[in-house]
């Protein structure tokens, strides 16, 4: 594992279909005043211009209020900002990625349904794993579905954080947790609802329960 850390509780994912570009720093405040310990800048339609600025926003918010700030995709856009990225199938190497971003930058991977994706990713260096989707996702909606029982084994068999994503709600996250991971990754769950930081406040008080439980 490299010296990237990435603390356990909700990772909110921003989407810009769902937060007009405005509002995008007062919503992300409002997630992190409710608890969200990790923020993901996710925007895959927007022109450079305008997601380069917006990231370097999100960068000086998040520095501001301690919590790490995570870059979907774009590893340039992670290097230029100062924050981690977070790598799918079709993005660049881990190992790339490293030598771009360095070793104090936090990387994550998506494994879906994969243990022995997650396997080699952390051998190549990653910080987190994210497994999923848990439930139907309206974001999306067509990914593979996976079991619980992958947090479980990725906890015991991997030293390094284990997010769950797709679907979760506060209403149905706490067996995810129960079950091994340590973050519950959301977007609509967050961003798609009329209050953000009461949102938010429902996924980090899952957590609570769950420490006051053990």
């Amino acid at each position: 594992m490299t010296q990237g850390t990435l603390p356990g509780g909700l990772y909110a994912i921003t989407d810009s279909h769902l937060i007009p570009a405005a509002e995008l720093a007062m919503q992300v405040s409002a997630a992190i005043r409710g608890g969200a310990a990790v923020i993901q800048y996710r925007d895959k339609t927007s022109h450079h211009e305008q997601r380069r600025q917006q990231a370097d926003i999100l960068a000086s918010l998040c520095r501001a209020h301690g919590v790490p700030l995570i870059i979907n995709d774009d590893v340039g856009l992670a290097a230029a900002v100062g924050a981690g990225v977070h790598l799918g199938k079709s993005d660049r190497s881990i190992r790339t990625a490293r030598k771009v971003l360095g070793v104090y930058a936090i990387i994550g991977v998506s494994c879906y349904n994969e243990f022995e994706r997650a396997v080699e990713a952390v051998n190549d260096g990653a910080d987190y794993v994210a497994f999923g989707r848990f439930f139907p996702s309206q974001s999306k909606p067509h990914a593979v579905t996976a079991d619980p029982a992958l947090l479980t084994q990725a906890r015991q068999a991997l030293h390094v954080p284990v997010v769950a994503i797709g679907g979760i709600t506060p209403e149905n996250g706490r067996p995810l947790i129960t079950a091994g991971a340590h973050l519950l990754a959301a977007i609509h769950g967050v961003f798609g609802q009329p209050d953000v930081q009461a949102a938010a406040r429902r996924y980090a008080e899952l957590f609570t329960a769950c420490q006051d439980v053990t």
